[in-house]
Parts: structure tokens; C-alpha cells; sequence
């Protein structure tokens, strides 16, 4: 099953139509995405028993994210060893470092995002998992009964306001508004023949700069939900960005950053496409 947020409202992807939940419940569930995860095992039961009707086309320019205001948003850094390598870091076995994206920096698939003055402004694409149950001290076996689904990620960072200062402010270098693209649709982890292992690829002006595998990760999904549900709730529609692989521009000599004009897509295998495109 496919969730989207088309111009606000939640709908089912069907096929390459969207159809509208409130009004194909008859009101049952609300045209708010977000409202949907408090309800998500009722909402996954009615989608699986009911005739939906044929659905309208859209366009992708009109998506949000699936989850557009989530109470968490939690990310994870240097879960890939060849990417802690380049950031000149050892790989971590224990949690890894988290931070949070604020809320106001999520936006949907297909966005124009403005680059920050006298920035160095990077690229990290990332698997996104959505939490459809409560989960507290959950163990990683039990951890996929607990994600509503997965979508792509991007998590846009500004390097100089990261890294500059007495203490490193990673929110804010990577919470700048539209640095925290999510879509373009959310896929439920019954979709994927292993949701543990999906391709991920990124591109600028059709030149690729990453590409890497989620069974790479040094903490899966389930083992980051295990770590992280140990230390604090995970409620539904929280969202968890589970890092980047290799490739970012920070990491390459010489270093590389986002200018005006550059278009960044960003994939994640059997889920679909970001693309951002960025001015002055």
C-alpha cells in the first residue's frame, strides 16, 4: 500500500491515481495526513477491505510529505562506515549520533529550495521510516510491526552553521527551511521482497554522487527502533531519517557544494524519486 499527501489531503496511490481517504470513507478518516498514523492499524484494515473507486491523476509538484508534521523527527548520523571514513570518523558500535530535523524544514517531493548566504550547502540521501505503532522498548525482532511504512529522504545540510562555532549545531545546519525533503509517497514494508535491503542513489544535473544499500547500514532500521524506542517513546508518525552512505560533498577533496541552478534527485529502490532544484 502507497499513502500521499496531494495538496494537503491524505490519499491512497493506486496504481498512477491518487484517491481521496475522507471521501472514499464517507468521512470515517480524516483528510489530514498525519491524523492517520493515531489510527493506523484501523486505517490499514479498511484500505484492505474496500472497493476504492478508480481515482484522478496528479502531479507530482502538488505532493507533500506523507508525514508533514510529525511530534519527533529523529536522524541519524555516520550509519554507513564508508561515510563516517570520509567525515573522519571511526565506525560506531554503539547508538549512533542523533539530532532532530525541525519540523518547519520538511516539505514534499519536488520542491525549489533556497540556498543559505555564505553557505556550503550539502546532500545526504536517506532511507525514511515512519512509525505507524507506539513503540517503547521494543525489541528488533518485534521493530518492523511498529513502522507504517518507508519513503525517501533528503537531508539537506549547511555545513558552515553545522560545524562552525564552539559546539557543533547540527538542527540548525540541517533544519533551514525545504532541507528536509520527504516523498514522495509512503510504501508499507510488505511492498518490498526485503525492506532491509534497498537501493539508494543520488544525483546532481544528472551526475551521480551517491549510491549505497540500506543492508549496509551499521544499525538497520529495526536495530535503530530497538535503540531508540529503549531511550524515548516512538510515537505514530514519528519520522526517522537513517543516515547517508558515502558521497557527500563535505567528504570529497576538493569539497563540493550546492549552487544556484543545481538539481538534486534523489531514489530509493521501489519507493520513487526526490527532486529539488536550488537557487540564490
Amino acid at each position: 500500500m502507497r499513502i500521499a499527501n496531494l495538496s494537503g489531503r491524505l490519499v491512497l496511490i493506486v496504481g498512477d491515481r491518487a484517491v481521496d481517504v475522507e471521501q472514499s470513507s464517507d468521512g470515517r478518516f480524516s483528510a489530514e495526513p498525519q491524523a492517520v498514523y493515531e489510527r493506523w492499524d484501523e486505517f490499514r484494515a479498511w484500505a484492505a477491505s474496500v472497493d476504492l473507486p478508480e481515482g484522478a491523476a496528479f502531479e507530482a509538484v502538488d505532493l507533500g510529505s506523507p508525514a508533514p508534521a510529525p511530534r519527533q523527527t529523529l536522524a541519524v548520523g555516520l550509519n554507513y562506515r564508508e561515510h563516517a571514513a570520509e567525515s573522519g570518523f571511526e565506525a560506531l558500535a554503539g547508538l549512533p549520533p542523533v539530532f532532530t530535523k525541525f519540523v518547519t524544514s520538511i516539505s514534499g517531493p519536488v520542491t525549489e529550495v533556497k540556498l543559505p548566504a555564505d553557505g556550503h550547502t550539502d546532500w545526504e540521501v536517506e532511507l525514511v521510516a515512519v512509525i505507524g505503532r507506539r513503540a517503547e522498548g521494543v525489541s528488533e525482532t518485534a521493530a518492523w510491526d511498529h513502522v507504517a511504512g518507508l519513503a525517501v529522504g533528503q537531508d539537506i545540510s549547511e555545513r558552515v552553521a553545522q560545524l562552525t562555532g564552539p559546539a557543533p549545531q547540527f538542527s540548525l545546519g540541517k533544519s533551514f527551511p525545504g532541507f528536509a525533503p520527504v516523498g514522495p509517497w509512503l510504501v508499507t514494508p510488505d511492498e518490498f521482497d526485503d525492506p532491509d535491503d534497498l537501493e539508494l542513489r543520488c544525483a546532481i544535473n544528472g551526475e551521480e554522487v551517491q549510491k549505497g544499500r540500506t543492508r549496509d547500514l551499521i544499525h538497520s532500521v529495526p536495530a535503530l527502533i530497538a535503540g531508540l524506542s529503549a531511550v524515548l517513546p516512538l510515537l505514530p508518525g514519528d519520522v526517522i531519517f537513517t543516515g547517508t552512505p558515502a558521497g557527500v560533498g563535505l567528504g570529497r577533496d576538493p569539497q563540493r557544494f550546492l549552487a544556484p541552478g543545481d538539481e538534486l534527485l534523489s531514489t530509493v529502490e521501489g519507493i520513487g524519486e526526490l527532486r529539488q532544484t536550488f537557487v540564490a
